[in-house]
Formats: C-alpha cells, sequence, structure tokens
C-alpha cells in the first residue's frame, strides 16, 4: 500500500513537472519527457509489471490531458515498461550506463512510434526534419534530466525495498 502511494504521488509530480515548469523552461518547444523516465526506471529496476502498471497510468495521463485518442500514450507506454523490465534480471543500481542507454532507446521508441502513428500516416512525410529537431533535442534534453531524476528514483525505490524488507520481517 504504502509503494502503491509514494509511486502514484511520484508519477503525479514528474507529470506536473513535465506540464508546468519543464513548459517554462523548454528550449525551442521541446520539453523533457519525465514520464518515460519514470516507466523506463521503474520498469527495470521492479520488472515487467510494475513497468506495464507504471507505463500505462504514465500513458493514460498523457491521454486524458493532452492526446487525440485515448489509450494511444497507454499502450506506448506500457509496451516501453513491460520491454524495459526485460532488463530487471541485469540492473545493478551502481551501474548508470543501463538506466542512460535504456532510457534513450525508450525514448527513440516513444518518439519515433508517435511520429509514424500520428503524423507519417496523415502523409506528413518529414521524418528528417522531425527527428533533426524534435525527437533528437528532446532525447538529449530528457537524459540531462535522468542524470538528475534518475538517483532520486533509485533512492525511492531502495527506500521502499528497506521498508518493505522490514515490514516483512514482522510478520515472521
Amino acid at each position: 500500500m504504502k509503494r502503491f502511494f509514494v509511486v502514484t504521488v511520484l508519477v503525479i509530480v514528474c507529470f506536473l513537472l513535465q506540464c508546468t515548469v519543464f513548459h517554462a523552461l523548454a528550449f525551442g518547444g521541446i520539453v523533457p519527457n519525465l514520464l518515460i523516465v519514470m516507466t523506463a526506471s521503474f520498469g527495470f529496476m521492479r520488472g515487467e509489471k510494475t513497468g506495464l502498471t507504471i507505463g500505462f497510468f504514465c500513458g493514460l495521463l498523457m491521454d486524458i490531458f493532452f492526446g487525440e485518442v485515448i489509450g494511444f500514450n497507454a499502450l506506448l507506454y506500457m509496451y516501453t515498461g513491460y520491454t524495459n523490465g526485460k532488463f530487471n534480471h541485469i540492473f545493478f543500481p551502481e551501474d548508470v550506463k543501463l538506466p542512460i542507454a535504456l532510457i534513450i532507446c525508450s525514448d527513440l521508441f516513444y518518439s519515433i512510434t508517435y511520429y509514424i502513428l500520428m503524423f507519417f500516416l496523415r502523409t506528413r512525410f518529414h521524418i528528417g526534419h522531425y527527428f533533426l529537431h524534435v525527437i533528437l533535442p528532446e532525447i538529449v534534453y530528457t537524459i540531462v534530466i535522468t542524470i538528475f531524476l534518475y538517483p532520486v528514483i533509485l533512492w525511492i525505490n531502495r527506500r521502499l525495498e528497506s521498508s518493505e524488507k522490514r515490514s516483512a520481517k514482522k510478520f515472521v
């Protein structure tokens, strides 16, 4: 119950930061995707099921407030969380290379899939322009923010795990 509450608050805080503070700090209209960072981080820290669940709720928030179709972002974020959860068995908290690489791949997957399904099918064939002026800057901005956000998410996850272990020992 405690994990559910803390993760829910963290998702809402990241959503609000992404939609308010980082819109004020946007570079050329580019905002970092904090919800991808959340989804990917909890995916490879906690596994496929957690990544899928957090991805669904992060995507649903995006769909409700900004989406053209309800469920589209939820589906993309779910795939992202589930795929990152596959890397749970090789995840080491001290190694930051894997999380950075997975977040880059996740943001790239999300952006390209979003472009193909929302723009390309409407005969807007400007993939080069979109990649150089939207996708690549967003990935760079997201990674810069990830360097600061990921240790916070990791710390919260460790605290929750230690709290769960302490409470499990009470029942044994």
